[in-house]
């Protein structure tokens, strides 16, 4: 059962964001996928920051690789499903919100019910089969999707606003085949996660997220940050739009 908020919790922000877009994430509901090195970040930020409700959904289980980038689990969750251990951080982070934990995939009915009650869908996951159903959906319910991909120190992310913005599959349209496992160093995810988590508090406050048709390409390698423009394909599977009359 979740405790009565107070404002107090969240004086550092409200000058930045006012009473009202607080209520606005408070009584906003995001949806999660994937609950590992994106996951953890984005997570913890949505928490700490008063989002309402939190849906995380992962099927996997804490391992010991994890923990070089998962900061959202210790040496005692190993074994553990994700999405359980999870929620039960964040509740302890903010026991004023609601947090649910389900470990189901993203081809389950009950996923596509958990999209339909989002008011973002935040991916973080690390395949490509899983985010391009993930895009589907989100963009068959008109759900602002926020995504990102990491590897090694390079990253990637963008925001899908559909029917404004191209969809993933416009932008990638085969997706990165990045084998298994994928080598990855603890702070990429973390900076990525912040990113998506930025994203997603901007959408859920009603402003125009900085990514929409962008996409940003990350090299902590160098600290090198790029911004590419997108559009929309009108042969995309999934958003194609029909081409203009010449």
């Amino acid at each position: 059962m979740a405790r009565e908020y107070t404002l107090e919790r969240y004086a550092r922000q409200l000058p930045l964001i006012g009473i009202e877009g607080q209520r606005k994430l408070l009584s906003s509901t995001a949806l999660v996928v994937g609950a590992g090195g994106l996951g953890s970040p984005v997570l913890l930020y949505l928490t700490a920051a008063g989002v309402g409700r939190i849906l995380i959904v992962d099927r996997g289980y804490v391992d010991l690789p994890d923990l070089n980038r998962q900061v959202l689990y210790s040496e005692d969750d190993v074994g553990k499903a994700k999405a359980e251990a999870a929620a039960e951080k964040l509740r302890r982070l903010n026991s004023s919100i609601s947090v649910a934990g389900y470990r189901i995939d993203v081809t389950d009915k009950l996923f596509e019910e958990l999209v339909t009650s989002a008011n973002v869908v935040i991916d973080c996951l690390d395949n490509w089969a899983a985010r391009f159903v993930l895009n589907e959906l989100a963009v068959k319910h008109l759900k602002p999707l926020v995504h990102a991909g990491v590897q090694e120190f390079y990253g990637q992310a963008t925001t899908v606003v559909p029917g404004q913005t191209p969809c993933l599959r416009c932008i990638i349209p085969k997706g990165i085949n990045k084998g298994e496992p994928i080598p990855i160093i603890g702070y990429t995810p973390a900076v990525l996660g912040s990113i998506e988590a930025s994203e997603a508090i901007k959408l859920l406050l009603g402003d125009r997220p900085a990514l929409a048709g962008m996409l940003l390409v990350v090299d902590l390698r160098n600290a090198e940050f790029s911004k590419i423009r997108v559009v929309r394909r009108s042969n995309c599977p999934t958003c194609g739009v029909p081409t203009s009359a010449s």
